[in-house]
């Protein structure tokens, strides 16, 4: 059994959820907050058999799509003396970061 800590885009999370739903998996869902843009996003912890692990990942990578944004940069682009870049800066962004775990053992009660 592994347990699945998958950190995903709010905007990837109620679909991701009802996929998971449709193919039996069950989740907890969990704000949070961080990366690179230090924006709200969601992590999910899923149970999943070994025998399962490869549909998770699956379901997961058709869901949580990566896309662009333009961001307006809040730090300095180069040396310490050089003023900060005021254009915006296309940055990738979503996708699904997965840690997977083993876990020793699971009680449902």
């Amino acid at each position: 059994m592994k347990l699945v800590l998958a950190v995903i885009q709010d905007a990837d999370a109620s679909a991701l959820m009802r996929v998971l739903a449709d193919h039996s998996f069950d989740v907890t869902k969990l704000a949070s907050t961080g990366g690179f843009l230090r924006e709200g996003n969601t992590t999910l912890m899923i149970g999943v058999s070994d025998e399962r692990l490869d549909d998770l990942k699956r379901l997961v990578k058709q869901t949580c799509r990566t896309r662009t944004r333009l961001v307006a940069p809040s730090v300095p682009m180069g040396e310490q003396n050089e003023s900060m870049v005021s254009d915006p800066v296309e940055v990738p962004v979503g996708g699904a970061v997965m840690f997977v775990m083993g876990v020793q053992e699971f009680v449902k009660v």
